[in-house]
Parts: C-alpha cells; structure tokens; sequence
C-alpha cells in the first residue's frame, strides 16, 4: 500500500506528531507498505512561526503538493495537522473526491486561546469557540478521524464533530525506555538533591508548567525539553534544573534516574510522556484530565489529582513496583507494533 502522510509538522522538529508518524512509518515500511511524509521543509517558501521559532510554515504550496501527490499516486492520503499545508492537502482532496483520513493530535482551542488570552483575557472564550469551529469543519470532511483515547473522541463529540472516530494509540521504545535495577543505574542525577521529580517536553505556556514548577517539593524538579517559554522559566525559577532537549538512550537514562514523574498538562490529547515514564518504571502525578485519566487506570501506576498536584506528587512517592508499571505498559499495549496495525486497519475502514 502506498501511504501519503501531509503534515505541518515534520522533522527537524520534535513533538509527538513527528515522533508518532516517524514510529509509526518504520512499522509500515518493515511490513513492506511506501510510506511518504510531505512536511514543510519540502516547500521552498517558508517562515519560522512566531514565538516557536523551530517551527516552519510553508505557504504558497498548492501547485507543488499537487505535484507531490500525482507523482506518487497514493492509495491513501493522511492529513495529520490542521495547519496551512494539511488545509491545501485537504481542498486537493474534495476538489478531485479523493478519500482522506486525519488525525486529532493537538489541542489548538486551548492552545491558541492561551496566547491569545495572555494578551487580552477577555478573548481566551471567543477563541476556543471560533478554532473549535474551524477544526470541526476540517475534520467532518474526512473519512475517519483518528483519536488516541475514549475522553478525546467524547469531547469531540460534544463539539459536534461527527466524522467516525478510530482510536490510534501510542507506543514507546523498550529497548530505550526501561527501569532503572538498581540505585547504581540511576546515572542521571546523582548530584541532586533527592527524590527527583521529572518532567519531559515542550516548554510552552500550554503545558501548564507553573503548576509543576509552584508545587511544594521537598527535592529536586528537572525539566526536559525546549519551547518558547525556556528562557522565561530558567530566569523566574534558578532552582529548577533545566536539562534541555535530549533523545534516545540519554532520553531513556534521564527517565530512569529520576523517582516519579510529573505531568501538569491539562490540554493534551495524549500525552506519549506518559507512556514512556511508564516503560521506565516511574509513578505519574498528573490532573484527571484527558490522556492521564485514560492512561493512569491503576492505582500503582500514578496519582490523578483535580487541584493538588502537589498532593499526588508526594502520594506517588510510596509507590515503588516498577514491574507492576512495565507489565501494564505491555498488557495495554502501548506499542509502536499496535499503533502501527491500527493505522492500517483504520485507513482500509475508511473506504468501506
């Protein structure tokens, strides 16, 4: 099967859209399907966006992706973001009645009403009203939307959005994600004053990392990751270790070496952190919100809390079976091998 994927978001960047297309294609191509990624970066006509500069945003793609599209004839397209080149994909589609799927990933209501509301605050409802709009008009075109969990597609739902709905979970690499066996592999943060409470990702006012960052601890906070709010944070919080942007194995040793992880996002769709803290061995404290609730299901895998992520820091502390926390990680199967059957199984429903 010759699979084309049309994302805004694609390598050099690092988020959970790259990384879940990027696993999820060398599941494909291993099972021998073609499976082409269009980013922006393909496009000559570009431009960093504003406050995430690692970010491009092609523009005047129509005739190239156009191009793009004839010369590898897919069987199935794949819309993977909302963005300005997932918007030309999308009326190439419906102008030539081609079927296409596409995925929820990320939440620009909250997101863009954020940014908007840190401005003028009064506009933080108006904003997620009007993106929520726009969204659902992007995705009731398709002919499957993909959601990682149940609380996503319910929430989707009440947004009127009526595509049918798939689940597309997430995996993560047990050959890198995998628990510390003794006090002696915990190589990481040997300098810190512990227990080292973790955090991995983006560094971006959507992730809700004040409330990490505020929260009473009685030893070290880690920061994991780039983003636009970096430099801010390091200056208002000096005690706060800001390790930067790391990956693979070093990704996988930062995980292992600390004692839990916390997770202050109350706006992702997912959260593939999650799962990855989870492969390490490590008890999440995060909010009982979408993606923790559906992923956090036993009490020895973390603390859910509504307002106290403090609170569910520290309960997370006593909870130490490691394997408890890899077994389940098995038995769900969040796995790259699962997400990748999935996706296959989703786009043959979608011409039925």
């Amino acid at each position: 099967m010759k699979i084309l994927i049309v994302s805004d978001a694609w390598k050099p960047q690092l988020n959970g859209v790259v990384r879940t297309y990027e696993h999820i294609g060398r599941v494909l191509e291993a099972q021998g399907h073609d499976f082409k990624v269009i980013g922006p970066r393909d496009f000559p006509l570009r431009f960093s966006c504003p406050g995430y500069k690692e970010i491009d945003i092609a523009i005047f793609t129509k005739r190239r992706l156009k191009q793009y599209i004839q010369d590898f004839a897919p069987d199935e397209i794949h819309i993977a973001t909302e963005g300005p080149l997932g918007r030309t994909a999308r009326k190439y589609c419906l102008k030539n009645n081609l079927i296409f799927t596409s995925c929820y990933h990320t939440q620009f209501p909250d997101y863009l009403a954020k940014r908007v509301a840190k401005i003028i605050p009064f506009l933080y409802r108006l904003t997620h009203q009007l993106t929520v709009a726009s969204l659902r008009r992007f995705h009731n075109k398709s002919s499957a939307i993909m959601v990682a969990t149940q609380s996503l597609e319910d929430e989707l739902k009440q947004w009127g959005f009526t595509a049918p709905m798939h689940r597309l979970t997430r995996g993560a690499e047990i050959d890198i994600f995998y628990p510390a066996k003794t006090e002696a592999d915990k190589t990481a943060f040997q300098d810190l004053e512990k227990p080292v409470a973790l955090y991995v990702g983006r560094v971006a006012i959507e992730k809700n990392l004040e409330a990490f960052l505020q929260m009473d601890w009685g030893g070290s906070k880690v920061i994991i990751g780039d983003g636009p709010s970096l430099n801010d944070l390091k200056a208002k919080y000096p005690r706060v270790v800001f390790a930067g942007k790391k990956t693979g194995a070093d990704l996988g040793a930062h995980y292992r070496s600390a004692d839990i992880f916390v997770f202050p996002s109350k706006t992702d769709t997912f959260g593939m952190v999650l799962v990855e803290a989870m492969a390490s061995g490590l008890p999440v404290a995060a909010y009982n919100v979408s993606g923790p609730k559906d992923i956090i299901t036993e009490s020895f895998l973390g603390v859910l809390t509504d307002d106290d992520l403090a609170d569910a820091a520290d309960k997370c502390l006593p909870i130490a079976a490691q394997k408890d926390r890899r077994h389940q990680y098995a038995n769900d199967h969040y796995t790259w091998d699962v997400a990748g059957a999935q996706f296959i199984e989703i786009l043959k429903m979608s011409r039925q």
